[in-house]
């Protein structure tokens, strides 16, 4: 009897330290897990943060490809120096034609940037934004826009800037009901096209090739004021200012959608209220 009780006595207490030993091992696997768990959630965060970071240096489309683009939007834009020269000479001028034949060549001229988006495996939702993913998103975006819009109004009141002579630009504001309808639909075009292709696809490209964001900006925004030289410095100087502000707001929005609403708004009201 007192052998069976000893027997006893040494299993309880070889179970009690085995279950302590257990206990033990388990509490070091939780504790170690969960350590090995937070360096790889660090590690995880690091590299989605150097990822994006790195995704701002990336370009969008090949080198040749924004060569292409430069050299066709250079054309486009003596083209349209010369045009609008020739305005003060006539006496009549075929705004509908005008307004149709640039709404032609400026969704060309995107369809041109994201063939190259496309060819490069690139989504083209980087040069055009991001889709509105609820009524909120689209709310803010539209707030920041409107927001924009005031402000550069408010800087050009205080300024003076896009003073000169107006004469040509006038001739070519909307007379008449359809060509204002045309006059929208040419500023909904020169928003879209426009943000797209200068604060979207060649502030992306600057950005790339010189590794350095404010450059990236001001770059475009000169490229954006050149292009609209045929207005005459003072107009176009007046547009370099609003690129760099616009390349600002979408380098922080990380999207180029509300310039896009505010170009639109911008250019609507700009030849409605002149008019």
């Amino acid at each position: 009897m007192f052998r069976s009780e000893f027997r006893n006595s040494l299993r309880n207490a070889w179970d009690d330290k085995f279950i302590c030993c257990e206990s033990n091992a388990a509490g070091l696997m939780d504790t170690t897990g969960a350590r090995v768990g937070d360096a790889v959630s660090q590690a995880s965060a690091g590299g989605v943060t150097a990822k994006l970071s790195a995704d701002i240096y990336r370009p969008v489309a090949a080198y040749w490809h924004t060569a292409l683009v430069l050299l066709v939007q250079g054309v486009l834009s003596y083209r349209g120096a010369i045009r609008f020269g020739k305005l003060h000479a006539l006496t009549e001028v075929y705004r509908a034609g005008l307004y149709e034949h640039t709404i032609i060549s400026e969704w060309m001229m995107l369809g041109l940037v994201l063939a190259g988006v496309w060819w490069h495996d690139s989504s083209v939702l980087t040069v055009l934004g991001e889709r509105w993913r609820s009524l909120g998103h689209f709310l803010r975006d539209l707030g920041i826009a409107v927001l924009f819009l005031m402000v550069t109004i408010a800087i050009g009141s205080v300024f003076g800037l896009g003073r000169g002579d107006e004469s040509a630009a006038r001739s070519i504001l909307p007379q008449g009901q359809t060509e204002m309808w045309l006059w929208v639909a040419l500023s909904i075009t020169a928003g879209i096209c426009e943000e797209a292709i200068f604060r979207g696809y060649f502030q992306r490209q600057f950005i790339a090739v010189t590794k350095n964001v404010p450059a990236g900006i001001v770059l475009s925004a000169v490229l954006f004021g050149a292009a609209h030289l045929y207005q005459g410095i003072s107009h176009a100087l007046q547009i370099g200012l609003l690129g760099v502000m616009g390349g600002i707001v979408a380098y922080w929005c990380k999207s180029v959608r509300p310039g896009m609403i505010a170009h639109s708004l911008q250019d609507i009201l700009g030849g409605l209220v002149r008019h």
